[in-house]
């Protein structure tokens, strides 16, 4: 399996592969993998530099995988040995934008695994009978977040223990800095590196082909003397082939370059083919009479873009940012300059193009990207180009801190709800290059707006201890908020209670002034551990004893709340361990004290933070009229509950909780205490009651309240 099976190929007369073009001695050695032939590596690590058509040879490599897609290909016409056997499909998990974590339960569906933890998943696939096999193509474009560095974590947490199980054939594209450190984690034998810029894996011919193919009028090229010749277009393409040095990018920027501005190139001037992707750039620029280092500053922006790109009315601004001069007057005449090195994203991708290393973006029927909310977005059509423009610039954080300050100008009024989705969602990473993330972490309502997978890697990118409280509780609730795929106002709300937990008021308070359709304002919070269940009440405010049951810990005698009466004040009964500090026996069902080491209650105010120091048996408990009248009712699960209004049986408030829930309570005020493993919450459900609808009759129609939740007189939901 070297380049001289090319030849060899070539001489027996086969077909090139349609869409890869060669690769004859690449493809022979995946062939044998896939059929597990006699002395195959059971593991291959695909590796190259960028641009060297990674991607392309995956993608073809699983056309002749999947037995719907072999229909359409000539296989007949191809070199027998670079065609895998007719097997199901690979499972192949794209971990394009994706975290590592991710990619491992994408696997995890795929196989149907039951694994409720990571570590569990290697070990159910090391049980199967059958051997798996996996592809996971394009490593280096994992993560939302480009500088978080996802491809390294997906290399050590996901690839090194999928490549050390027995039971599967793994095959991954992965940048050259991470492929030795994939590859030495197992025996020799069991693992294969296949560099595509090695001399024995290299495809000369391939390239050759591909250059000739590009410039051909016959597949889209326009007319003229050196693309109609077919001798000449041959001496072309192997000139520019040459000059590439393998680089599959490099020549395809050659092509694209001479074709969209062909005035000024002189096909017999060497000088004017590229022999890298910054020759390209430059080359192109100087052709076109402009200067080159204004056509990087131009493309610097989208070399720094996230996601899926960059929205084009940003453009112009970002630019004069980074350059620190008006590029707008550039930018307007300059896009035959720029066209060879961007695509709008929606546009189907050249079909001669090397796309290699992925792509991000839905596909539509076509093939094509579209961005998911329909605006123009730009991008570098390759990240080769953005990697070479981020190498040129004299100061990359100095860049990323122009950018991120250009990107806060254009929200206007600071409204968050206002921002282009690119700022709310992406901000964050352009702050982390620039290493000013920790303070753009003190405003709640960007927690809320922004996108919470990419804010969530940003954050994690950064040392814990360099992360203020307020960024502390965004990553403690960041998983409840990515697995929720809750819309804006549920994240805030979700926050707004996370910010009281942790003793954070001010910041809780702010997401109620920032426009967010809030379903409650969280009263208080308390770390008590060991809740059994909840109930909610009413305590005579003199209690049984003599003594004021309206003191609290700090002493303090508030005036009864709205939920009270004169005589009586709301309280939460909150069913605890025996020995809990500040609490006492629960009383029996005949009032009598329960035997030693029974549940003992603790009282909290209802409305406000405080313990109190009553009788619990002097608790009331709502009459039946009064839970009827309720505005409210309750349903419970294992970790969510959902408040519906119970004339027009609509929901009005969904809690998911990141820990079981052990108790919950509904008072006729509408005041809901939850309890979990982590403590125990009030909130205020302050939505507004959905109006009756005429075909739901008043009373409640199938919908089951909460499960119990034994408090004082058991399940009063």
């Amino acid at each position: 399996m070297s380049a001289s099976d090319e030849r060899n190929a070539a001489a027996a007369g086969y077909a090139p592969h349609p869409y890869i073009g060669g690769r004859t001695a690449a493809l022979r050695a995946l062939a044998a993998w896939r059929m597990r032939w006699p002395g195959a590596p059971r593991v291959i690590v695909l590796t190259g530099n960028p641009g060297s058509g990674r991607s392309r040879l995956v993608t073809g490599f699983l056309m002749m995988c999947d037995p719907d897609y072999r229909k359409r290909l000539p296989l007949d016409d191809l070199d027998p040995a670079t065609v895998p056997p007719d097997l199901p499909a690979p499972a192949v998990p794209s971990p394009t934008g994706r975290t590592a974590a991710q990619v491992l339960w994408l696997l995890a569906d795929h196989f149907d695994l039951s694994a409720d933890r990571t570590e569990d998943i290697f070990t159910e696939l090391a049980a199967r009978e059958e051997p798996v096999t996996i592809v996971v193509p394009d490593v280096d474009q994992a993560g939302p977040v480009r500088a978080a560095h996802e491809p390294a974590r997906l290399v050590r947490d996901v690839l090194k223990p999928l490549a050390a199980t027995e039971t599967v054939q793994l095959l991954a594209d992965v940048p050259r800095e991470l492929a030795a450190e994939l590859a030495e984690a197992l025996p020799r034998g069991q693992v294969r590196i296949i560099d595509l810029d090695a001399p024995e894996w290299a495809d000369p011919k391939g390239l050759v082909r591909h250059a000739d193919t590009a410039l051909n009028p016959e597949f889209g090229a326009p007319q003229l003397p050196y693309t109609t010749d077919p001798s000449g277009r041959r001496a072309l393409a192997e000139a520019m082939a040459q000059r590439a040095d393998g680089s599959r990018l490099t020549l395809q920027l050659a092509v694209q370059s001479v074709l969209m501005q062909p005035d000024g190139f002189d096909p017999a001037d060497a000088s004017l083919l590229p022999g890298s992707v910054g020759e390209a750039l430059d080359l192109h620029a100087r052709r076109l009479g402009a200067d080159p280092q204004t056509l990087r500053l131009m493309l610097a922006p989208l070399a720094f873009a996230e996601g899926e790109g960059l929205p084009v009315q940003l453009w112009g601004a970002l630019a004069n940012a980074v350059a620190g001069r008006d590029l707008s007057q550039d930018i307007a005449d300059g896009m035959l300059l720029a066209a060879p090195f961007i695509e709008p994203v929606g546009a189907s991708q050249d079909e001669d193009g090397d796309d290699d290393d992925g792509d991000s973006g839905d596909a539509n029927e076509d093939g094509a990207d579209v961005p998911g909310d329909g605006r123009t977005l730009l991008r570098l059509m390759h990240p080769g180009i953005a990697e070479e423009i981020r190498s040129g610039l004299p100061d990359v954080r100095d860049a990323q801190t122009k950018l991120a300050m250009a990107l806060l100008e254009a929200v206007p009024q600071q409204d968050w709800s206002q921002a282009d989705p690119y700022i709310r969602d992406h901000l964050a990473a352009h702050t982390l290059e620039a290493g000013l993330l920790p303070q753009l972490l003190t405003d709640p309502g960007l927690f809320a707006h922004a996108d919470p997978v990419t804010l969530r890697a940003a954050i994690e990118a950064v040392p814990l201890e360099q992360l203020g409280a307020p960024a502390r509780t965004y990553l403690r609730t960041a998983p409840l908020l990515t697995r929720s795929q809750a819309p804006a106002d549920l994240r805030a709300a979700f926050l707004e209670s996370a910010f009281v937990e942790d003793g954070l008021a001010p910041y809780a308070e702010a997401l109620h002034t920032l426009g967010f359709a809030l379903p409650w304002r969280t009263l208080w919070s308390v770390p008590l551990t060991g809740v059994r269940a909840v109930t909610t009440g009413s305590l005579p405010l003199e209690g049984a004893d003599g003594a004021a049951a309206d003191a609290t810990e700090g002493g303090e005698s508030p005036a009864p709340a709205p939920g009270g009466t004169a005589a009586t004040r709301p309280v939460a009964a909150l069913v605890v361990p025996a020995g809990t500090p500040g609490s006492r026996p629960a009383p029996g069902p005949d009032g009598e004290a329960p035997e030693n080491g029974g549940p003992a209650l603790l009282l909290h105010d209802l409305l406000a933070p405080g313990y109190l120091d009553a009788d619990p048996s002097q608790v009331l408990r709502p009459s039946q009229e009064a839970q009827a009248a309720a505005p409210f009712g309750l349903t419970r699960g294992a970790d969510y509950l959902r408040v519906w209004a119970r004339t027009s049986q609509k929901m009005v408030a969904a809690l998911l909780s990141d820990s079981p829930i052990t108790g919950a309570d509904l008072s006729p005020d509408g005041v809901l205490v939850v309890a979990t493993e982590r403590g125990v919450t009030a909130r205020q459900i302050i939505a507004a009651v959905p109006a009756a609808t005429p075909t739901v009759p008043a009373q409640r129609a199938g919908t089951a309240d909460a499960d119990a939740s034994h408090g004082l007189e058991g399940d009063h939901s």
